[in-house]
C-alpha cells in the first residue's frame, strides 16, 4: 500500500489501521479518527505541554528581557501577560476532540480546503522548518559542550555527528507519533523539572530581586521594552496554533473545559516559571551568552545534567514540532504517509542546521523572520479560536477531511473569504505596528517603537471574521457511520 492518506476521491476501501498506541508507528496522519479509536483523558494533556515548556530556551527569553533594559519585577509583568495567550492555545485544542482531526485540518473551517493550503503551508509547515532549525541548534551546541566536558573534541566531524543524532532521536518520537509523545512527556517533564529545579537553586543565590538597569528606561522607551517583551513571550504560545493535533484523539465527549485547562496549565505553569527564572539569572549573569553565564555558577558536577537537560528539552519541543509539521506537509496537500512527511521535514531542519552550524550563521536572520511572523499567527490564532465560538465548538469531523469540490467546506471555489479576508486584514494592519531588526512599521515608527502587532493584529482578525461570519457553515455535527 503506497499511501494511508484516505483520499476522499476515491471509493477504493483502506485497512484499519493498527490502534494508537505507544511502540507502534502511529498510522493515520490528517484524516478522521473514528469514535472507536479515540482514548486517554485531558489530565494527559498536562505533560505533553508541559514537557516542551520546562526548557532552556524559556531561561534565556527570561534573560533576554533584562537586556531589552527592563528591571526585574517589569520583566515578571511582561512574562505573565505574555504568558496568558497560552489560554488562546488552550480553546483551540478544544476542536480536536470535537473533530477527531488535527489543527491543519480543521482550519478549513475557516479559509476553506484551498485557502487552507495557502495558512497552513506559511503558519504551520515554514514556521515548524524554522524552530526546528533553531531548536535543533541550540541543542546542539550544548551537545557539542557536553562533548568537551567528557573529551571529546568537537570538531566539524564530530558536530555533524551530534547534530544528526539529536535530530535522529528527536525523529524517532516524532515518527512513532501520538502515543509515543503522551507515552513519554511525563517522564521527560519530571527529568526536566527535577535538573532545573537544581538549577533554579544556584540561580536564586546569585540573583538580585531589587536589581535596576544602570540606566532605567522611561516614557516612549519603556513602553517599547515592555511591548516588544509581551510580543516575545507571546511568541512562543502563538507559534502553536496546532494544539488540536494532541488532543484529537480523546474522546469526543471528552469536556472542553478540561482539554482547554490542561493543555493551557500544562504550558503556562512551566513557561512563566522558568521565563522568570532567566530574568532572574539575568539579574546577576550577562545573558547574552546564556549557555556559558549558567555555567559558571554550578559546580563540575551539576554541567553534564544541566547540558543533557537542554539537549533532552531541544528533544521534547522539536519532537512535537515535527510532528505538527509532518501533518502540515500533509494538509498543504503532499500526499505521502505521516511518517514520510516528518522524515522530509526533519531531513530539511537538519540541512538548515548543519548549514548555521557550520557554514554561514544566520540564525539571526531566521529570529527576526519569526519575529515578523508574530503579526501572521497572531490574526491565524484570533480566526480560529473566533470561529470555535461562533461555532460552539461543533465540528462535522467527516466533512473537513473531505478535499472534492462540492464538500461542505469548499465554500467559493475552495477559499473561505471571511476566513482569508479577516487574515489578511488582521496581518496587514499588524504589520504597520511591527519593530523588528529587519522592518520597523510607520505606526510603529510613530509611536517610538512602541510594538503593537500582537493586540491590533489579534482585534482586527476578531472583528472583521465576526463581521464577515453569521452562521458557519457545517455547524452540525455528522452522524459516525
Amino acid at each position: 500500500m503506497e499511501s494511508t492518506i484516505p483520499d476522499p476521491r476515491t471509493e477504493v476501501p483502506h485497512p484499519l489501521p493498527p490502534p494508537d498506541r505507544a511502540g507502534r508507528v502511529e498510522a493515520h496522519g490528517i484524516d478522521f479518527i473514528p469514535e472507536d479509536e479515540r482514548h486517554g483523558s485531558a489530565r494527559q494533556l498536562f505533560a505533553v505541554w508541559a514537557a516542551p515548556n520546562v526548557s532552556y530556551l524559556n531561561l534565556v527569553v527570561g534573560g533576554a528581557l533584562i537586556l531589552l533594559g527592563l528591571d526585574l519585577w517589569q520583566s515578571l509583568a511582561v512574562i505573565a501577560v505574555g504568558n496568558l495567550c497560552w489560554a488562546l492555545v488552550g480553546l483551540l485544542a478544544v476542536s480536536g476532540p470535537a473533530a477527531g482531526a488535527p489543527s491543519e485540518v480543521i482550519m478549513r473551517a475557516m479559509f476553506g480546503v484551498r485557502g487552507n493550503r495557502a495558512n497552513i503551508a506559511v503558519t504551520g509547515w515554514f514556521v515548524s522548518v524554522c524552530y526546528l532549525a533553531l531548536n535543533w541548534s541550540a541543542g546542539s551546541l550544548a551537545a557539542f559542550s557536553l562533548a568537551a566536558e567528557v573529551g571529546i573534541r568537537p570538531g566539524t566531524a564530530v558536530k555533524v555527528v551530534i547534530i544528526v543524532l539529536v535530530a535522529a532521536a528527536t525523529l524517532v518520537i516524532s515518527v512513532y507519533g501520538h502515543a509515543a509523545i503522551v507515552k513519554l512527556y511525563l517522564p521527560i517533564t519530571l527529568v526536566l523539572t527535577a535538573v532545573f529545579t537544581v538549577l533554579g537553586g544556584y540561580v536564586l543565590g546569585h540573583a538580585r530581586w531589587d536589581y535596576r538597569p544602570e540606566q532605567p528606561l522611561h516614557g516612549s522607551a519603556l513602553w517599547a521594552a515592555l511591548a516588544g517583551g509581551v510580543a516575545l513571550i507571546a511568541s512562543g504560545p502563538l507559534s502553536y496554533n496546532n494544539s488540536a493535533d494532541f488532543s484529537r484523539y480523546l474522546p469526543r465527549r471528552t469536556s472542553p473545559r478540561a482539554v482547554a485547562g490542561w493543555t493551557a496549565l500544562g504550558a503556562f505553569l512551566p513557561s512563566m516559571l522558568f521565563t522568570a527564572l532567566g530574568s532572574l539569572a539575568g539579574t546577576a549573569l550577562d545573558m547574552s551568552d546564556p549557555q556559558s553565564a549558567l555555567l559558571t555558577i554550578v559546580p563540575s558536577w551539576f554541567k553534564p545534567a544541566f547540558l543533557l537537560a537542554v539537549v533532552l528539552g531541544v528533544i521534547a519541543n522539536n519532537a512535537m514540532t515535527a510532528y505538527s509539521s509532518g501533518l502540515a506537509l500533509q494538509a498543504v496537500g503532499l500526499r505521502i504517509r505521516r511518517s514520510r512527511s516528518v522524515a522530509l521535514d526533519g531531513s530539511l531542519g537538519v540541512a538548515l542546521t548543519l548549514y548555521a552550524l557550520l557554514v554561514s550563521n544566520f540564525l539571526d536572520t531566521v529570529d527576526s523572520v519569526l519575529q515578523l511572523m508574530v503579526a501572521l499567527l497572531g490574526p491565524s490564532m484570533a480566526v480560529y479560536a473566533t470561529d470555535i465560538l461562533l461555532r460552539r465548538n461543533r465540528y462535522d469531523g467527516p466533512g473537513l477531511v473531505d478535499e472534492a469540490p462540492g464538500s461542505p467546506f469548499w465554500y467559493s471555489s475552495g477559499v473561505n473569504w471571511a476566513g482569508v479576508t479577516a487574515l489578511v486584514a488582521g496581518a496587514a494592519v499588524a504589520f504597520q505596528c511591527v519593530d523588528s531588526p529587519l522592518y520597523t512599521g510607520p505606526i510603529a515608527r510613530a509611536a517610538g517603537g512602541t510594538d503593537l502587532s500582537l493586540p491590533t493584529g489579534l482585534l482586527v482578525s476578531t472583528a472583521v471574521y465576526l463581521a464577515m461570519t453569521r452562521t458557519p457553515r457545517g455547524a452540525g455535527v455528522r452522524a459516525e457511520g
